[in-house]
């Protein structure tokens, strides 16, 4: 998988690496989601959790309040 995301991080295709870039713009939003969820299960304020992403409370909450 390495090996495989290095080569399309090279590639000369503009196509290539816009689809990498896309598939790691996903990849960061479930992971992002994921965490969010669990430090509210953990009892973390919105304002914490957009400390730890570097943006405000308000932004985060509405991006995941209504998701519960």
């Amino acid at each position: 998988m390495t090996e495989d995301l290095s080569a399309r991080l090279r590639s000369a295709d503009p196509a290539v690496g816009l689809r990498a870039a896309g598939a790691l713009r996903r990849l960061a939003e479930r992971v992002e989601a994921t965490h969010v969820e669990l430090a509210r299960r953990e009892g973390w304020s919105w304002e914490q959790i957009g400390d730890a992403l570097g943006v405000s409370r308000q932004s985060i909450h509405a991006k995941y309040g209504k998701r519960r």
